[in-house]
C-alpha cells in the first residue's frame, strides 16, 4: 500500500502539485472581492492539483529516456520500468486533465479554468516537449506554469485583472528559474549525461550565477510591491525573511559557485516560496488585507 502511494506521488509529481495548488489559494487570498465558499476554494485547488498531476505524469512519460540517464530520476515509474509505456496512459492523463478543467470551471468559472489549462499546457507541452531538450532558457518559459495558478485563483474571486495577483504571478515567474538553475548546478553531471541544456551546464559559472542573482534581486524587489497595495504584516514578514535568506544565499553562490552553495540556494528558494505563500494566506485569514 505504501509503495503504491509513493508511486502515485512520484507519477503525478504531487510535491510540485501541492505547491502549485497552494499558489492558486494564494491568488484567491490576494484578490479583492467576495469570499468564495469553502467548497469553491477546495474544488479549484483540487482542480489545479489534478491538472498539475496530469502534466507531471505526461512529463514522466515523455521524458522516460532522459530520466533513465539521470541518477536523480532513474527510479521514476516509467524510467525504472515499473510502468510500461502505452497509449492508454496518455488517455488516462488526458482524462485527468479534462476532469480537472471541468472542476475548475464549475468552482472558479471559465477564466479560472482557462488559466488552469494554460498552466498545464505550459509545463506539459511548451516546457516538456518544445523547450527542455532544445533551449538553455527552457525553465524561464516553463516558469509560467506557477504564474497561471495564481491568476486562476484570483480569477475565481473576480475575473477582472487586479494588481496584487498580477504582481504575485510575476514573482512566481521570476522564482522558478533560479530555483531550478540552482538544482541543475548542484546536479550538473546528471543533466549533462541526459543532454539537457540547462543554463549552468552550457555557460560559464560567472554567467549562470549572475542570472540567478539577477532573478533573485528582481523577485525580492517586486515581492515588496503588494505592501503598497494593502498587504499587511504577515505578508511583509514572510517576503522580508524569505527574500533576505534567498538573496543572501544567491550572493554567496555568485561569489563561490560550488555544488554545496547551489544546493543551499535551492533550499533557500523553497523557504522563500513557503514564506511567500504562507504570508499571503495568513494575511487573508487574519484580515490584514483591506
Amino acid at each position: 500500500m505504501l509503495a503504491a502511494v509513493r508511486m502515485t506521488v512520484s507519477l503525478l509529481k504531487l510535491r510540485i502539485g501541492v505547491a502549485i495548488a497552494a499558489s492558486a489559494l494564494a491568488g484567491m487570498a490576494a484578490a479583492s472581492g467576495p469570499a468564495l465558499a469553502w467548497w469553491q476554494s477546495a474544488g479549484l485547488a483540487l482542480a489545479v492539483l489534478g491538472a498539475s498531476g496530469a502534466a507531471g505524469a505526461f512529463n514522466h512519460y515523455y521524458e522516460r529516456d532522459l530520466d533513465q540517464r539521470m541518477k536523480r530520476t532513474r527510479s521514476r515509474p516509467f524510467a525504472s520500468g515499473a510502468f510500461r509505456a502505452s497509449p492508454w496512459w496518455l488517455a488516462g492523463f488526458l482524462t485527468l486533465l479534462v476532469a480537472s478543467l471541468l472542476l475548475a470551471a464549475a468552482t472558479g468559472g471559465t477564466l479560472a479554468a482557462a488559466f488552469v489549462f494554460f498552466g498545464a499546457f505550459t509545463y506539459g507541452v511548451v516546457y516538456t516537449v518544445w523547450l527542455k531538450r532544445r533551449s538553455a532558457w527552457n525553465i524561464v518559459i516553463g516558469g509560467l506554469a506557477g504564474s497561471f495558478a495564481v491568476l486562476a485563483g484570483a480569477a475565481a474571486v473576480d475575473p477582472a485583472p487586479q494588481i496584487v495577483p498580477i504582481v504575485l504571478a510575476v514573482v512566481m515567474f521570476l522564482w522558478t528559474p533560479p530555483h531550478f538553475w540552482s538544482l541543475a548546478a548542484a546536479k550538473g553531471q546528471d543533466y549533462a549525461n541526459a543532454g539537457v541544456p540547462m543554463l549552468p551546464i552550457v555557460v560559464p559559472a560567472q554567467a549562470w550565477t549572475l542570472a540567478i542573482l539577477t532573478h533573485t534581486i528582481a523577485l525580492v524587489a517586486i515581492s515588496l510591491v503588494p505592501l503598497w497595495y494593502g498587504m499587511g504584516l504577515p505578508y511583509g514578514l514572510g517576503v522580508g525573511i524569505g527574500g533576505a535568506v534567498f538573496l543572501w544565499k544567491s550572493i554567496a553562490l555568485y561569489r563561490t559557485p560550488t555544488k554545496q552553495a547551489a544546493m543551499a540556494n535551492f533550499f533557500a528558494s523553497l523557504l522563500q516560496l513557503v514564506l511567500l505563500i504562507g504570508g499571503i494566506l495568513l494575511d487573508g485569514a487574519t484580515g490584514w488585507w483591506t
